[in-house]
């Protein structure tokens, strides 16, 4: 990892490891997906289910990501992707992050027509039961956050500190050739990008301090972005506890140069992050000042969020009989 790499913290930058994620993530798919004699095909990311930062990556560390293809639907891959950093001078390595990620084969000769997937080799009985509940899960999951699809981020004017206009942020960016694939849209992984960069925005002017991401919660990809659209990412705090913060991020495609196209949503997520000092030890979050009857509706579901998520990981550490 080089300097340009950094974040202002000095450590790589999250946007670049949710790329890497997603680059390992879209080859090892696409490269199933086209192991049997059929029609040609790329993999498309569809879902990432979590991504948990771990431990940071420093600059001059070697990054090693490892993919590995766990459950086939009819139509969709899960990957599991997990990230190693190594120090060269000592020969170290640490786990920094571990993500699930979900994708759909589309045909070369038509990007629009979804393809079937190759059934993939399970390694030990009750494997391919697990996978069917995780898919069952996130396909659930997804339903659920449509429904927010019309949701929209609308500056105020002169905002109160500690209030959800006062950090929420945008960025909009016109889609390139070096931002897609060689068919015309957008990688999952420049996305999920320019994302962490909007939420780390957010996160920063909500606290005034050097900020971290801590993990990334369901980013889930709606439509595809194609070369030419304008996109617009906008972030903004949902809920805070002690020590760290929600922000969601919208992304939303406008086909500038197609006018027989609207404006739709492309892409929607949650991003926790938490503050550090100069010494890069945890500080207080300064708590959300929820306004309208919207903004603390958010609150209460990122609210829950967190506790089912504080949960869940209580019961991982303990201990099994």
């Amino acid at each position: 990892m080089r300097p340009d790499d950094a974040n202002v913290a000095g450590n790589v930058h999250g946007g670049t490891i949710l790329k890497m994620i997603e680059e390992a993530g879209a080859i090892i798919s696409t490269r199933h997906c086209n192991s049997q004699n059929g029609e040609c095909c790329v993999a498309a990311l569809a879902q990432v289910e979590r991504t948990d930062f771990l431990s940071p990556m420093c600059i001059g560390e070697v990054a090693h990501v490892g993919a590995e293809i766990t459950y086939t639907s009819k139509h969709s891959v899960e990957v599991q992707v997990h990230v190693m950093s190594e120090n060269i001078l000592t020969g170290t390595k640490k786990l920094t992050n571990k993500a699930t990620l979900w994708y759909v084969p589309l045909s070369l000769k038509n990007v629009d027509k979804v393809l079937e997937v190759p059934p993939v080799v399970y390694s030990r009985q009750g494997q391919e039961e697990e996978g069917r509940k995780r898919y069952e899960a996130q396909k659930l999951e997804r339903m659920e956050t449509t429904w927010r699809n019309g949701d929209i981020v609308q500056p105020v004017l002169n905002p109160e500190p500690n209030t959800v206009s006062y950090s929420q942020s945008s960025l909009i960016h016109l889609v390139g050739p070096s931002d897609c694939t060689l068919h015309g849209f957008v990688h999952g992984g420049v996305t999920m990008k320019l994302m962490d960069e909007v939420a780390g925005i957010v996160a920063a002017r909500h606290c005034k301090t050097n900020i971290v991401t801590a993990s990334v919660d369901a980013i889930n990809f709606y439509d595809k972005i194609r070369k030419g659209c304008v996109i617009t990412i906008s972030g903004r705090v949902t809920f805070t506890s002690n020590k760290s913060m929600e922000i969601e991020v919208l992304v939303d495609s406008d086909p500038v140069v197609d006018n027989s196209q609207k404006r739709y949503r492309a892409a929607s997520a949650f991003f926790t992050y938490v503050s550090l000092s100069q010494e890069g030890k945890s500080l207080p979050v300064p708590q959300l000042v929820p306004e309208t009857e919207d903004e603390k509706k958010r609150f209460e579901e990122g609210k829950g969020r967190y506790l089912q998520m504080k949960a869940k990981r209580q019961g991982q550490a303990e201990p099994q009989p």
